[in-house]
């Protein structure tokens, strides 16, 4: 599965092209890290030499790191409790853990649920165990007596139940101190026990000011390039296109960009052409906050509207490779499932609701199969715009001040001086009938046999208006 710059995070992995805990990120080290991460080498990729080393370097998540946040608390070194750091990929959630681990003294040892087992889970715990033993008996194993220990566990998702269920008890007499990360709702993917024992912390995707932030901190920064080079306007505007939030993927597409300069002619300038040679994708013309957003936007709509589903699929695309924030384009779907689709096919807001789901569960880059899924559902749908029609004449009809009063018989008759009021007399119970449907006044006295709903014959419709036609003529007597 590829996403705007090339693998995804696990694929990139395996490929090499990103770390994962326990690889580059930290030198090997028998018995775990003292402090954090392990001094990071010279030729590290620049995404690992620009890791924060302070709270203060860390970007995007100021609603956990407060004054007094259970986050902040942690990082500080006065907190105790296991967290679960849940959120997109690039949002520090390795960072952080290294800093909780730094900050408390504690031993760092890291394991990513892509490749280790329960038996890996549990040399680890039974590691720390003799680390908390030595201190009571006053035998060094390794490390400084009483030493207790960070657990990092990245991916944590792809643990079994069984893996999970490994942890419960060392998490619980703080044998360890759990740092898990995962990029789906843990409350989905995690167990409920595991879920009970942590702190569950969401990590926002980074904004557009944070990347930018990112960028300029490693283009002067020593541990990046130290001002050995420059970015041009245009080209930090597509690398925060490109990121998505992800801190990360932006600091990768730099490095490529600025290698690709200096293979190119020795130059310390990075342009528009750089960025794009180094990472294989043309730039879109697209500003999320002018002309070009709408203009996209409106074309992506009609073109669901006028069931043009390879143009949908190609605005679709554009918004996804710009950037745009893909709540955004599933927030569009749902709507136009009702808007334009309506009862001509009723499952088009269930697809276009689960492709949303899947956006705020999965993420991206995954989560664009379900937005084109939800996009081809809603082009190739038979269409009718019946429903925005009738709630539309509805609303006209209540702000042109038709607000009769409700018939007593549909009145609340269950409170004490209600039936002398004539509240609810005369009401017939609808399944009392073998049909289930009997003659009653359901609206105010000037509106009945108005219609509103006027089915088309596309689709469901088809059926459905038929249905209609009878139960008005049952209904109204």
């Amino acid at each position: 599965m590829s996403d705007w710059l090339g693998p995804s995070d696990s694929a990139a992995e395996e490929n090499g092209l990103f770390e994962a805990p326990g690889a580059v990120d930290r030198e090997p080290a028998p018995g775990g890290v003292t402090g954090g991460l392990a001094p990071t080498r010279p030729d590290a990729p620049l995404a690992v030499r620009m890791r924060p080393e302070t709270l203060e370097e860390v970007l995007g998540q100021d609603h956990l790191l407060g004054s007094g946040a259970p986050l902040r608390r942690l990082v500080e070194g006065s907190g105790a409790a296991s967290v679960l750091l849940y959120g997109p990929p690039g949002t520090g959630k390795t960072t952080l853990a290294s800093l909780i681990s730094r900050a408390t003294g504690r031993r760092f040892e890291a394991l990513s649920a892509l490749s280790a087992g329960v038996k890996d889970v549990r040399a680890v715990i039974d590691l720390a165990r003799r680390r908390l033993a030595a201190g009571t008996s006053g035998r060094s194993v390794g490390s400084t007596p009483g030493e207790q220990t960070v657990l990092f566990i990245d991916e944590v998702h792809r643990f079994s139940k069984t893996q999970q269920d490994a942890l419960l008890a060392a998490v619980e007499n703080r044998i360890v101190l759990l740092v898990a990360a995962t990029t789906e709702n843990p409350s989905f993917s995690v167990v409920s026990p595991l879920l009970s024992r942590s702190l569950v912390l969401q990590l926002k995707s980074l904004t557009d000011g944070d990347i930018r932030e990112l960028l300029d901190r490693a283009v002067t920064d020593p541990r990046g390039f130290g001002g050995a080079v420059t970015l041009a306007d245009e080209a930090i505007d597509h690398l925060v296109r490109l990121s998505g939030g992800d801190a990360r993927r932006a600091l990768t597409a730099l490095e490529a960009a600025v290698e690709a300069v200096q293979d190119r002619d020795g130059g310390a300038v990075v342009d528009l052409a750089a960025v794009e040679a180094s990472v294989d994708r043309a730039a879109v013309r697209y500003d999320r906050d002018g002309d070009q957003h709408y203009d996209i936007i409106s074309a992506f709509i009609k073109s669901l509207r006028g069931s043009d589903v390879d143009a949908a699929l190609h605005y679709l695309a554009r918004m996804i490779v710009a950037g745009e924030d893909p709540r955004f384009i599933a927030r569009r779907l749902m709507i136009h499932a009702s808007e334009d689709v309506g009862m001509a096919d009723p499952t088009a807001l269930q697809t276009a609701t689960a492709a949303a789901q899947v956006v705020q569960l999965v993420g991206m880059p995954e989560a664009q199969l379900a937005l084109a899924q939800a996009t081809i559902h809603i082009a190739t749908a038979p269409k009718s715009g019946a429903v925005t029609a009738a709630i539309g004449a509805a609303i006209a009809d209540i702000r042109a001040g038709k607000v009769g009063a409700v018939p007593p018989h549909l009145r609340d008759g269950h409170y004490a001086g209600a039936q002398p009021l004539g509240n609810a007399v005369g009401y017939r119970y609808p399944h009392d009938t073998s049909d289930g449907v009997l003659a009653q006044q359901y609206p105010p006295d000037d509106l009945v046999g108005v219609d509103y709903y006027d089915p088309t014959t596309h689709g469901a419709e088809r059926e459905i208006g038929a249905r209609v036609g009878k139960l008005r003529r049952i209904v109204r007597g």
